[in-house]
């Protein structure tokens, strides 16, 4: 029997996008059954027109080229920076797109699951999301989730 692996991704952010899709991708690779619960703003990483952004702004972690006091990150045009500045770092390295990595997570047999109260909260159509997700509640997730080896929050 495989092992589980639950993760509910709530964040839809450049950097809080690729931990979820890193996880499950490497799980799936590791044979275990894996589903990943999008909820909330997590929600934004299953739209076709993905463009997700990092924001400096109360990520005190994020390493800058020179440092970045608090009250200059709310700057108009220093998202738009630290976003092309680790789209940058990312592609330099080699690091798969979150684009990539969530074809990478289809193909491997994840269960992508967007939450349908925040699908209906939100007023999203079937037709802002990519091809191969299911829908479905807390319920059902917490049914896969109560008997998972491992369950993320992130």
């Amino acid at each position: 029997m495989a092992k589980k692996f639950a993760i509910i991704a709530s964040k839809g952010t450049l950097d809080g996008g690729y931990p979820p899709f890193i996880l499950a991708s490497t799980a799936a690779a590791l044979g275990y059954e894996v589903k990943i619960f999008f909820t909330f703003y997590g929600l934004q990483l299953l739209r076709k027109d993905l463009n997700p952004k990092v924001s400096p702004l109360g990520n005190p972690a994020m390493p800058m080229p020179i440092p970045v006091p608090s009250i200059i990150q709310v700057i108009p045009g220093l998202e738009w920076f630290a976003t092309w500045m680790m789209k940058r770092k990312l592609k330099q390295k080699g690091v798969a797109s979150i684009e990539e990595l969530r074809e990478i997570c289809i193909d491997s047999g994840v269960e992508l699951i967007a939450c349908q109260m925040t699908v209906d909260l939100f007023d999203f159509k079937q037709t802002d999301f990519i091809d191969g997700i299911t829908s479905g509640g807390a319920a059902t997730f917490l049914e896969f989730s109560s008997e998972a080896d491992t369950t993320l929050y992130i």
